[in-house]
């Protein structure tokens, strides 16, 4: 991964705790990973436009930011169906008879909006799911909470998760901490995901490289899926 954007972040006192506690090791994949695309609803992605101006409209929506995301996770999509590799899509969705819905709730959003048949819990064009993907639907941060995700990785006898969406410091945080405390490798990949807030987005991936996952740039995954389709997973 070539770009850190924490670096300018840290004081030299922190710098030091990172070197000396030997944090951000690499741990590596495995050869049978899953593709996880996390949240790239409308109403998480929204508009291609600067943030500010697309949140009357998508007010949890991630921009032009999260629409460059979208860019690199259209381009590993096809390449892990290219390398028999599961993709998975998570979509965060509500139901008419749930009285109670975590996110919208404390952000004060409109609850309606978040409905299942709503347009804006769809995912974005271009990242549509095929009839041999997986779409899990979830309430909840992580992609494995009350959701039959492990069974799902267990099954196939997946190692190694790869994660993108949004959002960085939530879904995404979330669901990559929640890999690696079932036993899977997870990767995260900084180009591949996003958030509303960049201090956020930054830290997060700090705290991810530290101690939970890998964190591979979409080209480093592209050749790695390149190398698991030349050979037996």
């Amino acid at each position: 991964m070539s770009a850190r954007p924490w670096e300018a972040l840290l004081s030299a006192e922190e710098r030091a705790v990172i070197e000396g506690g030997r944090y951000g090791q690499t741990r590596g994949l495995g050869r049978a990973p899953a593709l996880l695309v996390i949240d790239c609803q409308w109403n998480y992605i929204g508009e291609d436009a600067p943030i500010t101006e697309q949140q009357a409209r998508w007010p949890a929506g991630g921009g032009a930011r999260a629409w460059e995301a979208v860019r690199t996770i259209e381009r590993l999509v096809p390449a892990a169906r290219a390398a028999g590799v599961p993709v998975i899509y998570t979509r965060n969705v509500q139901k008419r008879t749930t009285r109670f819905d975590m996110v919208s709730q404390k952000a004060g959003w409109d609850h309606t909006r978040t409905l299942d048949e709503d347009a804006g819990s769809q995912i974005v064009p271009g990242l549509a799911p095929h009839a041999d993907d997986i779409v899990l639907d979830k309430a909840y941060a992580s992609a494995f909470w009350a959701t039959p995700l492990l069974t799902y990785l267990v099954n196939m006898r997946v190692d190694s998760v790869i994660v993108t969406g949004v959002s960085t410091s939530g879904c995404v945080r979330a669901t990559a901490v929640d890999a690696a405390s079932h036993g899977f490798r997870p990767a995260v990949v900084p180009d591949a995901v996003a958030d509303r807030i960049q201090l956020s987005h930054a830290a997060t991936l700090l705290d991810l490289w530290m101690k939970y996952a890998d964190l591979l740039d979409g080209h480093e995954i592209e050749r790695y899926l390149a190398d698991l389709g030349g050979g037996e997973r």
